[in-house]
């Protein structure tokens, strides 16, 4: 997929027209084009300059885009920097000539506000002095002109075009009366004149143009919030990185960071890039990430990711993803492309924006000779038709939906819940039905072994090494518990061959030449004979809860093993929220029947399709799709099939890459409650979708006929061409401040809000519990630090003493204050230092 940048489009009308022009060249399999961003995504076999062209002689211009970040921040940042600007110094040219225009027109002929003498005299000289004023206002808006003439010549009029024709209009009948006004002051005929000056619309020319000036500014600053998500985003990546090379600690930008290199994050610095702690300890806050604000602790092995921040020790990391292959540069380009497609209802505000200018042309055409017909005078006529033009807004219809779609998705990545497509955002809330895995979904993912139960002649130790050889190259959590329990009690591993995965049953292997089988029932049953006393005993184990895994040598049963998970601590609220919300709840599992419901009881899930296959698990997704859209929720390589067949799939951050990967959404914090909140947030997201569309349609359905003058027989209403233009800029601007109302929306609920509000003061007992070290202070005064670098040896070898937690340097006042947790010795201090070639003279 090639992404580029396009310029030039002002409404509805231009995004459907790209669209057009792009989806109609050869080798093209999709094109979206978001009116919001500007950004435009094609899939398919086709070249770029063969797209540009396609949309440079649609009338617009096209980038491709080559650096997908450089351009996420650019798009992020010019809808409210560089729009804002232009619009806004036009804006401000616009309104000092239009103030000075408005009190000529209506200060002086309705207010009779004093004017020199010269021009009271004259009406003429005044009516000249509003043309010279409007036309300047009409050549600092000249973009209206420029644009809307570009559309009538491609054949695509857009709400440019709308809008200069309608101020051209009151422009060109203004200059039509200023000549009879000229003839009758010529001829003397001063009273003649003096009607005249009350017809010309000289004023509504520039109104026109200055009110929607002031709509696009609003409508500009409204965007820039819906992209604050995103913005917030690009800013939690730090601009450079402290790495070792050599001996030495260098800074560098992030960008020349490669993988495999070390470095380090002191407290309170940001991660710059994914890594793996390869010594120092410390606590790291990944709310930025993952929405959870309690610190995480790292030690060596844990995982860093790029944009957390560093709470408390120093640590050193080994860099391991690095530039656009970093979490957080994923979760960019993940909100970002979310961003930029469409949503299956978008498709109405499209139908409608391809015909929506030619009509109202066709309106305003129509209403200026049905007045005509009517005798009514030719000022009448072409006001009615010049507020037909300028109260029509494709744009409110063209940004119904993609404001609503960035914020939602912006919503949605600040609680740690990202949707791939627009589709996903629209169609979760919709879910009849919510399909959960077990293991890794229901239950934590880490299973532990509970019993081991050899059979005749075998023994536990012998057992558990065949069990532990066999699964040695699983990847299943099943298969890691029985090596984490070999490994802790010492049991040797030995090396298998020909080692195969049968996907949702079991593994094969050859060992010394002996053949190897573990599983479940089924799978190892069809291999060796099993007795129904062992039978027996599997299946009370399933009924507590327990996994039974049965392993075998050649063609005897040597045992089984017993293995069982921890259900996830918000699991039973989660599925309770989601019955609430009017959701059906199954459980979908290889697991066996017994161990399946009774996790389910635990939870409160009353329906349970277990012992399935990958691909049966397929199968039983098409079957609950026959009863409504169905959501799978799932974690593992064996619920990737499931997670493309349902109508959304949605992979818990947790899981593996292909479950990831075939998902529609992820779930960065691996919480079934996110489940809820997604469910939530779609709902919350359609529903302003839709009343968008509502406002946009009603606002055009009832705008339209008013400024036509429908009503002026009836009531003697009829609209000027001034607040036509003025209800057009406010109707984008409702449009996207009510999408930016999702801001405010509450996705989770109160208890999960202040879970952690309550857990603060259990930790804070619990520490209490404790035996605490008193920490205490020195300060060191040091001679011979002379730069950043002396700072940097001596904070350094102070903060690698055992005891000091914290070393804080001032080169202005020549000391060194130090934090200690444990009893560190004057002496041991000022060595430390001086070791260094560095003087203490001071120790307090």
């Amino acid at each position: 997929m090639e992404r580029y940048t396009v310029t030039g489009m002002s409404c509805a009308a231009c995004s459907t027209r790209v669209e057009k022009a792009v989806c109609a060249l050869e080798g093209v399999e999709s094109c979206t084009v978001n009116l919001l961003t500007g950004k435009m995504n094609v899939e398919g076999a086709v070249s770029p300059d063969v797209v540009i062209s396609a949309v440079t002689a649609a009338g617009y211009q096209a980038t491709l885009n080559r650096d997908s970040n450089k351009i996420q921040k650019n798009e992020a940042k010019k809808i409210e920097n560089n729009d804002s600007l232009v619009i806004k110094k036009r804006l401000v040219a616009s309104v000092c000539f239009l103030a000075v225009l408005m009190y000529l027109s209506m200060g002086h002929t309705m207010f009779n506000l004093p004017l020199p003498r010269f021009l009271e005299t004259n009406p003429l000289s005044i009516g000249l002095c509003q043309m010279i004023l409007s036309a300047i206002v009409m050549v600092i808006n000249g973009r209206f002109f420029i644009n809307g003439t570009k559309g009538i010549i491609k054949r695509a009029p857009n709400m440019d075009t709308l809008v200069a024709m309608g101020s051209f209009a009151s422009f060109a009948y203004s200059v039509y009366s200023l000549f009879v006004m000229s003839d009758a002051t010529v001829k003397g005929d001063l009273e003649l004149a003096n009607s005249y000056l009350h017809q010309l619309y000289f004023e509504s020319a520039a109104m026109i143009l200055t009110l929607i000036t002031v709509g696009k500014l609003l409508e500009a600053r409204a965007k820039g919030k819906t992209t604050n998500a995103l913005e917030s985003l690009m800013k939690l990546a730090p601009k450079t990185a402290t790495v070792i090379r050599g001996d030495k600690e260098v800074t560098v930008l992030i960008d020349e960071v490669r993988v495999g290199e070390v470095f380090i994050i002191r407290p309170g610095e940001q991660v710059p890039v994914d890594g793996v702690v390869v010594s120092g300890t410390s606590a790291v806050n990944e709310s930025a990430i993952t929405g959870e604000s309690i610190p995480v602790d790292k030690e060596k092995g844990s995982t860093v990711s790029t944009g957390t921040l560093n709470m408390s020790g120093v640590l050193k990391c080994e860099a391991t993803r690095v530039g656009e292959d970093t979490t957080l540069s994923q979760i960019i380009r993940m909100v970002s492309d979310a961003s930029a497609t469409k949503a299956p209802i978008a498709k109405i505000a499209d139908k409608v924006s391809g015909v929506f200018v030619p009509a109202v042309l066709a309106i305003a055409l129509i209403t200026f000779i049905v007045w005509i017909l009517l005798d009514e005078s030719l000022g009448f006529s072409i006001a009615r038709a010049i507020s037909v033009l300028v109260i029509s807004c494709p744009c409110a219809l063209g940004l119904a939906t993609p404001v609503a779609i960035m914020v939602g998705t912006g919503v949605g990545a600040k609680n740690g819940i990202l949707f791939k497509t627009a589709i996903s955002l629209e169609q979760t809330g919709k879910a009849k039905i919510v399909v959960l895995d077990k293991t890794g979904t229901i239950t934590e993912g880490n299973p532990s072994v509970k019993g081991l139960y050899p059979v005749g002649e075998c023994d536990e130790k012998t057992l558990l090494s065949i069990a532990a050889s066999l699964e040695k190259n699983s990847e299943h959590p099943l298969a890691k518990a029985v090596i984490k329990k070999a490994n802790e009690d010492g049991i040797e591993i030995e090396e298998v061959s020909d080692f195969a995965i049968h996907a949702g049953s079991g593994v094969t292997a050859k060992l010394n030449g002996e053949e190897l089988y573990g599983g479940n029932l089924l799978f190892v049953q069809n291999k060796v004979k099993i007795e129904s006393f062992v039978k027996n005993q599997a299946e009370k184990l399933s009924e507590n809860g327990l996994t039974p895994l049965f392993f075998a040598k050649n063609d005897r049963l040597v045992g089984i093993i017993a293995v069982a998970d921890t259900v996830r601590d918000d699991s039973v609220q989660a599925i309770a929220k989601l019955k609430e919300l009017g959701v059906r709840v199954v459980m979908l599992t290889g697991d066996n029947e017994c161990s399946a419901k009774a996790i389910a009881s635990q939870v409160g899930i009353n329906e349970v399709i277990a012992g399935v296959l990958p691909e049966e698990k397929e199968k039983a997704i098409r079957n609950l799709q026959q009863q409504g859209k169905v959501v799978m929720v799932g974690d593992g390589i064996n619920d990737a099939v499931a997670l493309t067949r349902a109508d959304i799939g949605v992979a818990i951050g947790a899981g593996t890459d292909v479950a990831i990967d075939a998902a529609d959404i992820v779930l960065v914090k691996s919480r079934i409650s996110d489940v809820v909140a997604t469910i939530k947030l779609s709902r919350a997201t359609l529903r302003t979708i839709h009343q968008n569309l509502f406002w946009a349609f009603i606002y055009n359905v009832v705008g339209i006929p008013l400024a036509a003058g429908a009503l002026y027989p009836i009531f003697g209403w009829q609209l000027n061409p001034m607040f036509g233009a003025a209800a057009m800029s406010l109707s984008s601007f409702c449009v996207v401040y009510n999408a930016l109302r999702l801001n405010f929306v509450k996705i989770k609920s109160k208890e999960e809000t202040k879970t952690q509000d309550k857990l603060k003061p259990f930790i804070e007992s619990e520490e209490n519990k404790q035996p605490k070290v008193q920490k205490t202070k020195k300060v060191l005064k040091i001679q011979g630090m002379m730069c950043a670098h002396c700072e940097d040896r001596v904070k350094k070898c102070l903060e690698a003493l055992e005891g000091v937690d914290e070393a804080v340097i001032s080169l202005r006042e020549d000391t060194a204050t130090v934090t200690l947790s444990a009893d560190v010795s004057d002496e041991v201090l000022k060595n430390a230092v001086e070791a260094q070639d560095y003087s203490v003279i001071g120790i307090e």
